[in-house]
């Protein structure tokens, strides 16, 4: 059945998403996507200009002053937080740029095909596969994989809501995790290296450099243009974190853009009420 709404707005089809982003590259301007925990968030991330909005379930916890790694753990149901985001607090604010729902695709209790259509009939644009498997490591992510709660549960979901015409934004952290991701028709390749550091909670020495960050990036993108070229890449996440960063992974890999959660919504945050509340105690009695 054709969707009635496309063409006015949230939710956009899968091609209307692209088309959007493929426009955005047609100005030679930079895709930017931005993570948002909370609707006032939203709202003036759309203000700024992001291309997309992300909603996580760990923008809860960025936005209650816990570290963003606080959405991998077993502290609440992820994807339930990020549909009542969604329903509550976001799509009721934002007014015209697509909305994308993180969905955790591993859970074991959900019937993916019917979660997916409550994504699409809460009137997300998207999903992206947050919480992810792929920025776990060693052990645990061995158990995880023989358990079943793997990676591929992910790709499967990414595979499912292409199916569903729901435009797929997707995080990796290694090549064969992008080529996974791109053979089920992934629209969009987030190349995630990391924690995001800086600011109260952010991570200083559980990251890497920015010439790791660059080559990694780099690497995730080689693996999957040659077979999928009109994929979008991104970058996101460790010692990517200010606009300059960003530049500077934009002049040193084919990255079409950066998807910021913390960057934009903790760090706008952490700095702007600082500097405001300063600004109130300067003041002096007369």
């Amino acid at each position: 059945m054709p969707n009635p709404w496309t063409g006015v707005g949230n939710p956009y089809s899968k091609q209307e998403v692209r088309d959007r982003l493929k426009q955005t590259l047609d100005q030679n301007k930079a895709i930017i996507a931005a993570g948002a925990g909370t609707g006032i968030s939203a709202k003036f991330i759309e203000k700024g200009g992001a291309d997309l909005i992300i909603i996580y379930n760990s923008g809860r916890f960025r936005m209650s002053g816990h570290g963003s790694t606080a959405g991998m753990m077993a502290y609440g149901d992820a994807n339930a937080v990020a549909m009542e985001i969604g329903e509550f607090e976001v799509l009721p604010v934002v007014e015209e740029i697509p909305v994308v729902c993180g969905v955790h695709g591993s859970d074991p209790r959900r019937r993916m095909w019917h979660f997916l259509g409550q994504v699409k009939d809460m009137g997300f644009s998207g999903v992206n596969n947050f919480p992810t498997h792929s920025i776990i490591d060693g052990h645990f992510r061995n158990v995880l994989e023989e358990t079943g709660m793997s990676f591929k549960k992910e790709v499967d979901m990414i595979s499912l809501a292409n199916r569903m015409d729901l435009f797929t934004i997707v995080y990796v952290g290694r090549p064969e995790e992008a080529v996974q991701m791109a053979d089920v028709g992934a629209d969009a390749i987030i190349a995630h290296v990391g924690t995001t550091v800086g600011g109260s909670i952010g991570v200083s020495g559980a990251t890497c450099s920015m010439d790791e960050a660059v080559e990694r990036t780099q690497k995730i993108i080689d693996a999957v243009h040659r077979s999928h070229p009109d994929t979008f890449f991104l970058a996101h996440g460790g010692p990517i974190n200010t606009p300059d960063d960003v530049r500077y992974i934009l002049d040193h890999t084919t990255a079409h853009g950066f998807v910021g959660a913390s960057s934009l919504e903790r760090m706008g945050v952490e700095e702007s009420l600082t500097n405001l509340t300063k600004s109130f105690k300067s003041l002096t009695l007369k």
